[in-house]
């Protein structure tokens, strides 16, 4: 019999550094034939098409990462948090990559920033997966600044507004018990964005993660996700066999309702923006409409590489991911995600921003 597939699961709050973290380790990945799984939030794939332009997909020219194998390994699982929708969309995804094991070194799943690990992690028990595929560690992603500045996700607003839009949700969780439960399912903790505090902020938020932990857990320190891949692997916890000693607040889930005016949408803008204007654009956007997380590619004048632009409140990264396929129309395409949006006035106000069409 085949070996196990060993899976590792990423979890943190969104805009912890979840996919950063993953692309990093996949841009990296020492050979390993890597699948990944990725729990998205809204109509377009941002970070599964993130994690798609990083050069190391199997069978494809490394200059545009056109993959020219009949079977992928990013998959986006866009119907709902993770660990509520775990037979409706996540089982049939293991079934294929279990077909492949014989192709595959190990799974990585990132969870959206809301899920509870144990529902996930119990679904590795199941008759269909449990034969074929372990949970060899859980990774905790952790936003330092955030939690130093108690917090705990870096915009609770816009975890509060994925939380009301999404209809599969069976929890009603408050960030800290959230945060409290990533934690004491982890096999490992990454305390994320460590450049943004001082020494001794650090040092406040490292201990209390300590003390949220349940048992001897190793915490290191991360910019960007840049970390060695070796450290988030091989751990062989069996963690789906040890659930008994990872305490949850919410072992038990309850209904919530949900808000129908928190909601997410897209723009795809066939133009190009100037990437300062169109930052400048958007940060006032931010603060004049209940608009709680941006994410997205965008065409840039005269330059060959598409730009990654994301933003959780009024932090905003970006950077130039690879060149636009020879056959792709170079669009920007954006996510927002917020209270009550109106997409067409996003768009009327983003075009009053100077850029090349």
């Amino acid at each position: 019999m085949a070996a196990k597939i060993p899976v590792t699961i990423i979890t943190g709050f969104l805009g912890s550094g979840k996919t950063t973290l993953i692309r990093h380790l996949l841009q990296n990945n020492q050979g390993r034939r890597i699948a990944v799984l990725v729990n998205e939030f809204g109509e377009l794939g941002i970070d599964g098409e993130l994690l798609k332009s990083c050069q190391i997909c199997p069978d494809t020219d490394v200059t545009t990462c056109v993959s020219t194998a009949p079977t992928p390994n990013i998959f986006e699982l866009t119907n709902g948090c993770l660990c509520c929708t775990v037979q409706e969309e996540f089982l049939p995804t293991m079934q294929q990559l279990i077909k492949r094991r014989e192709s595959l070194d190990c799974i990585l799943i990132e969870t959206s920033g809301l899920a509870l690990p144990k529902p996930l992690i119990k679904a590795f028990r199941w008759q269909e997966i449990r034969n074929a595929a372990t949970v060899d560690a859980v990774i905790t992603v952790v936003d330092c600044a955030a939690v130093a500045a108690g917090t705990f996700a870096s915009n609770p607003e816009a975890v509060e507004a994925q939380r009301q839009a999404d209809d599969s949700l069976e929890h009603e969780t408050p960030l800290q018990e959230l945060f409290e439960d990533q934690l004491a399912c982890a096999d490992l903790v990454v305390l994320n964005k460590t450049d943004l505090v001082d020494k001794q902020s650090k040092a406040n938020v490292e201990q209390l993660v300590k003390q949220e932990l349940p048992r001897e857990v190793k915490i290191v320190e991360s910019n960007y996700g840049q970390l060695d891949p070796s450290v988030f692997m091989g751990f062989q916890a069996a963690v789906e066999n040890d659930l008994d000693n990872r305490p949850s607040h919410h072992d038990i889930e309850e209904d919530h309702d949900h808000d129908d005016e928190i909601t997410s949408t897209y723009l795809v803008l066939d133009r190009t923006f100037d990437p300062q204007t169109l930052l400048a654009r958007l940060q006032t956007l931010a603060r004049e409409q209940e608009i709680y997380r941006i994410k997205g590619f965008v065409a840039v004048p005269n330059k060959s590489m598409r730009l990654v632009m994301q933003g959780v409140g009024n932090r905003f990264d970006q950077f130039y991911d690879r060149p636009w396929k020879p056959e792709e129309i170079r669009q920007t395409s954006l996510v927002f995600i917020g209270r009550d949006l109106d997409s067409s006035e996003i768009e009327s106000q983003l075009l009053t921003a100077i850029g090349d069409r």
